[in-house]
């Protein structure tokens, strides 16, 4: 399957076009960090249903311990469910735990046990809430570096490795560029399952 990432980042998304360029999936940024909701996260969300587009969720990490990585958790079940959305992610939730931006290595947030146990709060917390697709979107540097994937139960994988092939032999989506251009409108991602 074929889909992609969206946020707010990528401004108005005409999603008809995209169904017919044929994307079959989206995952869609929430929010990030202390409860900051993605400014055209519901637009976005509105868009997939209104156009028979399956979607899931993602949610980038500014946590820098476990009680911050638990407040985002429950912040996007907060999100979920008083939208009434809980049940029409059918392509799971995933945690962005990356530090694209330094912030976590700033504030001294390096080191790989901690950064796996906020990941292990976040993707746990939520299987406790019934979300049966929960997990973790890295790139491969960071699966295979930097979060001991082994300590997270199983979870789903999303992987971001922009290359011909997936090197993460346990991905389960695929993130392959980090552009792409449909219908006039450049993206951030493109991801198959």
């Amino acid at each position: 399957m074929k889909g992609i990432d969206v946020s707010e980042n990528n401004g108005f998304v005409d999603w008809k076009v995209l169904k017919q360029e044929g994307i079959e999936f989206a995952i869609i940024r929430l929010g990030y960090g202390r409860q900051h909701l993605d400014s055209r996260f519901y637009e976005n969300v509105n868009g997939c249903i209104q156009n028979e587009i399956p979607f899931g969720i993602y949610y980038y990490s500014y946590a820098l311990d476990e009680d911050e990585a638990q407040a985002e958790a429950d912040y996007v079940d907060y999100i979920l469910e008083t939208s009434g959305l809980k049940e029409k992610i059918t392509k799971g939730i995933w945690y962005d735990m990356e530090d694209s931006d330094g912030y976590k290595a700033r504030r001294g947030v390096t080191d790989n046990q901690e950064i796996t146990n906020l990941c292990s709060v976040f993707i746990n917390t939520l299987w406790r809430k019934n979300y049966a697709t929960v997990g973790l979107y890295a790139s491969y540097d960071w699966l295979t570096t930097k979060i001991y994937v082994d300590q997270l139960g199983g979870c789903a994988i999303w992987a971001a490795q922009y290359n011909s092939t997936c090197d993460y032999e346990h991905a389960d989506i695929w993130q392959y560029t980090d552009s792409l251009n449909i219908g006039g409108n450049l993206f951030d991602g493109n991801v198959e399952f």
